[in-house]
């Protein structure tokens, strides 16, 4: 017969008055800083499903059309494969990049490293607004405007930080004797790093990659300036619709965005977890 674990006390023996409200009381307030946040979010949930033609409470009826409408409607189809084709070239791309350049930070020690640090997490801190007239004064001269090419390097270069700090946080704890110990048995660098290096740092790049794809999927100001009418990804297309005719079909693609960012989430936590669990584990 297995014994039950005893159940802990809320609080100390010794635990004032005082104490015990203000331990309600910032769980009260963290409870509503949470709602806050969420409810605003999960009222368009409903309105997804909503047999009216407007975006309005109370909701009259239930149904399913304006996913059907998501789906049989060529523009969101043509959006969505956009949105398929930036995100993961753009992912690729940021995650090569911001990697490399994560190593080689962490490896050497020279003036100025600082500084190119800061130049490359840039994006990731300077208005939006003003990334994307930078990238557009840029890449227009040199023909990538509304081109796929100019909007997979623009989305890229606004993911690299985030793969940047993740790789960069990662290597913090990383014992660079085994990379000294693999070339000293003879090992050539680039094996070193795929052997060594890489699979000890993946939860970073992995995290990393995941950060510069949901950056890539939800971009819509750099797209604005880039994206010509063959490159509309979803969130153009969202902006578009909430401009010019405000539709639940807006709903519904956001209730999916809502469910894609959450998996998103839940998985960074799942290699948060996992990497704390190895770092113990060592």
């Amino acid at each position: 017969m297995k014994l039950a674990k005893p159940r802990l006390p809320l609080f100390a023996p010794h635990t004032s008055a005082v104490e015990r409200v203000w331990y309600f009381t910032l769980r009260g307030l963290a409870v509503l800083t949470l709602l806050y946040l969420i409810l605003p979010v999960l009222a368009i949930v409903p309105l997804s499903f909503s047999s009216s033609t407007f975006l309005v409470y109370p909701i009259p009826g239930w149904s399913l059309r304006w996913y059907q409408n998501l789906v049989m409607s060529d523009e969101w189809r043509n959006a969505a494969k956009n949105s398929f084709i930036v995100g993961p070239a753009a992912t690729v791309v940021a995650t090569v990049l911001g990697t490399l350049a994560a190593v080689g930070l962490t490896k050497a020690e020279f003036r100025g490293k600082a500084l190119l640090m800061a130049v490359l997490i840039s994006p990731m801190i300077v208005p939006v607004v003003v990334v994307g007239v930078g990238m557009y004064l840029f890449f227009a001269p040199l023909g990538l405007a509304n081109t796929y090419i100019g909007l997979i390097l623009a989305h890229a270069s606004l993911g690299v930080p985030f793969v940047v700090t993740t790789v960069a946080a990662t290597l913090q704890g990383f014992n660079h004797n085994l990379v000294r110990a693999s070339l000293s048995l003879g090992a050539n660098p680039l094996s070193t790093f795929f052997r060594i290096t890489l699979p000890v740092i993946a939860p970073g790049v992995i995290s990393g990659a995941l950060f510069a794809f949901a950056t890539s999927f939800d971009e819509v100001v750099v797209t604005l300036f880039l994206a010509g009418a063959d490159q509309t990804t979803l969130p153009r297309q969202m902006f578009t619709g909430i401009r010019e005719n405000i539709s639940p079909t807006i709903a519904a693609l956001a209730t999916i965005l809502i469910v894609f960012s959450t998996g998103l989430l839940l998985a960074l936590e799942w290699l948060r977890g996992r990497n704390a669990a190895r770092a113990v584990r060592a």
